[in-house]
């Protein structure tokens, strides 16, 4: 199975299958390096994140399930 890119300003996800286009199941691996500022009562707050690694895994459509049927397709315009 090819799991599709992630959507960007000019595409969006759409499913073959259904034809979804707004709810879709996503799987992703993230690792970052943070700096994290504690206070002294022991609250803390992320000042700095670096992403050193952001994949996605997966794919599904929220509505019938399917994986594979996932696509990335051209935004159309509106004027």
């Amino acid at each position: 199975m090819t799991i599709p890119n992630i959507p960007d300003a000019q595409s969006r996800w759409r499913c073959t299958r259904c034809g979804n286009l707004t709810r879709f199941d996503v799987i992703r691996e993230q690792r970052a390096n943070e700096f994290w500022h504690f206070d002294l009562a022991g609250n803390h707050i992320v000042e700095d994140q670096e992403l050193v690694i952001d994949e996605l895994k997966d794919v599904r459509c929220r509505w019938c399930g399917a994986g594979a049927a996932v696509e990335l397709i051209a935004r159309i315009d509106e004027e």
